[in-house]
């Protein structure tokens, strides 16, 4: 595993979350990783981008919606703009939208409740258009008692219908904190507790987002890089 660049495509700064760009990339880095997502929620966009010289920022949104109708017009809206378009699940009608849709990159957030609304014909929608389903450990992490054993559940179930499909899945934190980031050590191993082999979940956090955020990069036509601004490296958590 020490050979392997691995990223994370799933975490939030201000204004959505309590940390800062810079303070999420300290982190990042002292942790192992070669590249992290920010995917604030759309109305929620960073104020300010950072920059670390041992680790990759990378442009991305997460879209958020009540309405699945709503999607669409939003990746239209973003999809040039980001390496990494994310959609929040919800009901069956938001996922549909997001799996059907080649343009969105991950599904993310799927509820842990009794039906989270992924099943055999979505799972199959998702391979086809290569959106990645995404584990975000936090549900692991953060939850206790029966919720935990629910969302282990969930994860159990998504795998299986990951595996029969072969649909893409990524491992993620949905950092809300720097405090919330772990080791890519630790989220291979919180992987295994639902079924997740080790190589199933080194890629899942190594080759699979590397493999989107390339694709991505390759099709647009923006000049990659990001706005630098002054590091601190004494600004930690």
């Amino acid at each position: 595993m020490s050979g392997s660049d691995y990223y994370d495509l799933n975490i939030h700064v201000l204004p959505d979350g309590s940390s800062s760009v810079n303070q999420m990339l300290s982190i990042a880095n002292h942790l192992g990783y070669s590249g992290v997502a920010l995917t604030n929620h759309i109305g929620k966009e960073p104020a300010s981008e950072g920059s670390h010289e041992d680790i990759e920022l990378v442009r991305g949104v997460e879209i958020e919606v009540r309405n699945s109708s709503k999607i669409h017009g939003f990746v239209g809206k973003f999809r040039k703009k980001v390496d990494v378009l994310v959609v929040h699940g919800g009901s069956e009608s938001i996922n549909r939208s997001a799996v059907e849709n080649p343009n969105v990159d991950v599904l993310t957030n799927l509820p842990t409740g009794k039906d989270n609304g992924f099943n055999h014909v979505l799972a199959k929608a998702a391979h086809n258009n290569e959106v990645a389903i995404a584990f975000n450990l936090d549900a692991i992490i953060k939850q206790r008692g029966g919720r935990r054993v629910h969302a282990l559940g969930h994860f159990r179930k998504n795998l299986q219908l990951a595996r029969k499909y072969n649909v893409p899945t990524i491992l993620t934190s949905n950092a809300m904190s720097c405090y919330d980031m772990r080791a890519p050590r630790e989220m291979i191993a919180l992987a295994g507790l639902f079924g997740m082999e080790e190589d199933e979940a080194n890629a899942a956090l190594s080759t699979i987002p590397e493999g989107i955020i390339k694709r991505n990069r390759r099709n647009s036509s923006i000049p990659q890089g990001v706005r630098i601004i002054q590091y601190n490296s004494q600004e930690f958590c």
